[in-house]
């Protein structure tokens, strides 16, 4: 090697360094805290004004589907005190506590209807025994034997 050749490698070096250093300088500069939260502001910016123009768009298009959910979202929002004013104007007593849960109250007997579970007096089932044991339990702790159907039948004699 001779001395031109070692000097053109020094300016190699020396640009490289200097091409290492502003690369370096630029990437500090991106990675900077401040610098990452302004460019995530931006991004955020430009995504909600997208955001909010396709909604402004969809609401052009579609205005009583817009005003009905958001009909329903105030309802829903404003439930309890609806659900409070609906009472005092029914005649809801006062002293009653909102626990949240809707309460119907209705008059049994009426002169116009009678509203009572409806039952039936039945006839006992032919063949079944009551021993009072509906666990299938003969009372000592002991399984109750089934028996056939042939054996719980009555007979029948032949003609």
């Amino acid at each position: 090697m001779n001395a031109a050749e070692i000097e053109t490698a020094k300016r190699e070096a020396d640009a490289a360094r200097r091409r290492f250093d502003s690369t370096s300088a630029a990437l500090q500069q991106r990675l900077h805290p401040k610098s990452l939260a302004t460019e995530a502001w931006d991004g955020v910016k430009e995504k909600s004004s997208d955001l909010a123009e396709g909604a402004l768009g969809a609401v052009k298009q579609r205005p009583g589907a817009v005003s009905l959910a958001l009909g329903a979202a105030v309802l829903f929002l404003a439930r309890k005190p609806l659900r409070r004013a609906v009472g005092h104007a029914f005649g809801r007593e006062e002293d009653q506590e909102d626990d949240g849960r809707i309460v119907t109250r209705i008059d049994t007997i009426s002169e116009n209807y009678h509203a009572e579970a409806p039952s039936m007096d039945l006839p006992p089932v032919r063949g079944a025994k009551d021993d009072g044991h509906q666990d299938g339990n003969d009372g000592n702790g002991n399984r109750k034997r089934r028996q056939s159907r042939k054996a719980a039948q009555p007979r029948r004699r032949s003609l």
